[in-house]
């Protein structure tokens, strides 16, 4: 009989962000937001 045993751990580290990469995010989910409200728009002129 054999028996196989492995360990092994993970470990989660919260990612720093820098400032340009923070204003950049929140200017892609602004532009995401404005595309969006853009949509729901058009579908109503559409109806």
């Amino acid at each position: 009989m054999t028996l196989n045993i492995f360990f092994f751990s993970i470990t989660f580290k919260k990612r720093e962000v820098s400032l340009q990469e923070a204003a950049q995010q929140e200017m892609v989910e602004k532009l995401y937001e404005q595309n969006k409200d853009r949509q729901i728009s058009m579908q109503h002129f559409m109806y």
